[in-house]
Formats: C-alpha cells, sequence, structure tokens
C-alpha cells in the first residue's frame, strides 16, 4: 500500500516553524531550530505544511508502507 508523506529539504528549511504550527498531528518539529523534521508514522499527508511553508521546501511524496 502506498500512501503520501510530507519530506522536508533539510539544506533549504529556514526553520521558520510554520509548519509545525498548522501540523493536525504533530508530527512536526524543529529540533535545536536548524531544520522541521517529520515523524513519518505520525504524517498523514494531508499537505497542510506543505501549503504554509513560506520557503516552499516541504513536498508530498509516495512512501511505501
Amino acid at each position: 500500500m502506498s500512501k503520501r508523506k510530507a519530506f522536508v529539504s533539510i539544506h533549504e528549511c529556514v526553520a521558520c516553524g510554520c509548519c509545525m504550527k498548522v501540523c493536525p498531528r504533530n508530527a512536526i518539529s524543529v529540533p535545536k531550530g536548524i531544520y522541521a523534521e517529520i515523524n513519518k508514522e505520525l504524517c498523514v499527508g494531508c499537505g497542510k505544511c506543505v501549503k504554509e511553508c513560506p520557503a516552499s521546501v516541504i513536498t508530498l511524496k509516495e512512501s511505501e508502507e
């Protein structure tokens, strides 16, 4: 079964935390203020973080589970 999951381009992320604020599953964190990390087990692929990211560095991709 294939599901969408969010992925962050860590080298371009500005660690603003906007994505973290809109995630309904609390699947996103910004440890040490460096870049956003997404917990793949919590992510449901809703895309809210993609729409909210001001740097456009989050994408949804198909993920095999």
